[in-house]
């Protein structure tokens, strides 16, 4: 059996020290979560100053996605090796760096270049944030903690668009990435003051190069292909051969990880059926939360004709509904067991997506779209706490970072893969700023995501167990 992680006892989840800790994971992840999103309204704006493509729009979103998803794993495994809080830090400086370049980026190319090296921050500042939570916090407290962190979590990916859209209605564009700097130094502040260090004190220092970098060339294949494709419209050589050469690195991606001694990604942890069952869930439902938001504040600009900050406004209620229900349903779902909200919560979030596919020109808001973001928001706050949890408990303690590293992989693989596939499988082509075509576009991508939820709800019914002690890994190493 391996050893455990170091210890931190003695910092309770309501004492000072354990708020601050909270704090400055919460607001860490944040960043990253958020600047997942909150390009996303500001995309008119950028194709109008950068004279950009949808292809070039499509990428702005996946140049980020794409690196912070292909070294997840990565940063969780050298979180566990050489220490959490280290890793962390070293993620929220390199975070911030790349964000400054991605304000002053000249060139949409540049820019893009520049949110590839902002994923590689996020990859290595996000498995850091709930593994500290892991390895700080112990017993009732850390489920407090991680429901906490899943909620704000929630809350931060929720007000992106409002964000977003408040800067580019007041200043530019290019404040979307400059606010990140004064977010990071709080950070940085507060974890070398508050934060302790672990590590798993037993794990290998040898990195899996391989398995890095042959997940990193299978998903960039995966995700240029389907861009490829939605800029041509027609599967033509360029798109069926790096689609393939995605397919071919994915797959040779698994066989090294089932024969490394030290992988990325331990293959036991897949034997066992919650943590398995629990990361398919995540991949569904995140494919959709992140095609749902992608979709619905661009069709609001440019279908329904809102401003930007009026469509970055549209989404506050699911905000307002993360704060108030996600921790409560995290501490719920501690005692019902998680089978029941991961189950029930993205069937309801499925009947907002449908109840939002029917946006046209000039909809009014209250009739037309607040109606679907309330029980979208509702069905989303039943589901985040537990699923984090879940996917978390499933998992040894000392493979925190491993875990904690698979899950947020799985959903950022998901929303990688949804931006570049839902546009191509909607019909939108190259016309995402087309109103006639998107109006359409955007009914087919919801009724898409709808499906995505309600087979995200299946799986966590089949896979999921009912109580909290059963999700607990046995004989898993």
């Amino acid at each position: 059996m391996t050893a455990p992680a170091e210890p931190t006892d003695g910092i309770v989840y309501a004492s000072a020290r354990g708020r601050w800790v909270l704090f400055a994971t919460v607001l860490g992840s944040a960043i990253a979560f958020i600047d997942a999103t909150v390009v996303t309204i500001a995309l008119p704006t950028i194709a109008d100053d950068l004279d950009a493509t949808t292809a070039d729009l499509q990428w702005t979103v996946n140049a980020y996605a794409l690196t912070l998803a292909a070294f997840l794993l990565l940063g969780g495994s050298l979180g566990d090796r050489f220490g959490r809080r280290r890793v962390f830090l070293v993620g929220v400086v390199w975070f911030a760096v790349a964000s400054l370049l991605c304000a002053v980026a000249p060139t949409i190319g540049a820019l893009n270049a520049a949110r590839a090296l902002q994923g590689v921050g996020g990859a290595l500042l996000t498995p850091g944030s709930l593994a500290i939570l892991q390895s700080t916090f112990s017993g009732p407290d850390r489920g407090r903690a991680i429901g906490a962190w899943s909620g704000l979590g929630g809350i931060a990916g929720a007000v992106a668009p409002f964000l977003g859209g408040w800067i580019v209605e007041v200043t530019t564009w290019r404040w979307i990435f400059g606010i990140n700097l004064p977010l990071a130094a709080a950070v940085v502040a507060v974890t070398m003051r508050h934060v302790p260090e672990s590590a798993d004190a037993s794990a290998v220092k040898k990195l899996d190069v391989a398995g890095t970098v042959l997940g990193a060339l299978g998903l960039a294949g995966l995700t240029y292909g389907f861009t490829a494709w939605t800029e041509s419209g027609t599967p033509d050589a360029l798109v069926v051969g790096t689609l393939a050469f995605g397919v071919v690195a994915m797959v040779a991606f698994v066989v090294v990880e089932s024969r490394a001694s030290a992988p990325l990604l331990p293959p036991a942890l897949f034997r066992w059926r919650p943590f398995s069952g629990t990361n398919a869930a995540t991949l569904l439902i995140y494919a959709a939360i992140s095609g749902l938001f992608f979709f619905l504040v661009v069709t609001l600009q440019v279908v329904a004709g809102y401003s930007p900050l009026a469509a970055g406004l549209a989404p506050l209620p699911v905000t307002v509904l993360m704060l108030l229900l996600s921790p409560r349903a995290g501490a719920l779902s501690t005692i019902m067991g998680p089978k029941i909200p991961m189950t029930v919560g993205p069937l309801v979030c499925a009947v907002g997506a449908v109840m939002l596919s029917g946006i046209g020109p000039d909809e009014p808001y209250l009739t037309h779209v607040l109606p679907g973001i309330l029980v979208f928001g509702l069905g989303l706050s039943a589901t985040v706490a537990p699923l984090t949890t879940t996917a978390l408990a499933a998992a040894p303690d000392h493979l925190a970072g491993v875990a904690s590293g698979v899950n947020n992989a799985v959903a950022r693989v998901a929303g990688l893969l949804a931006i570049a596939v839902l546009p191509l499988a909607a019909g939108v082509g190259s016309s995402l700023t087309d109103p006639t075509t998107l109006e359409p576009a955007h009914r087919i991508a919801m009724l898409v995501c709808a499906g995505l939820l309600a087979g995200g709800g299946v799986i966590a019914l089949l896979t999921v167990p009912s109580s909290a002690d059963a999700v607990r890994p046995v004989d898993v190493v």
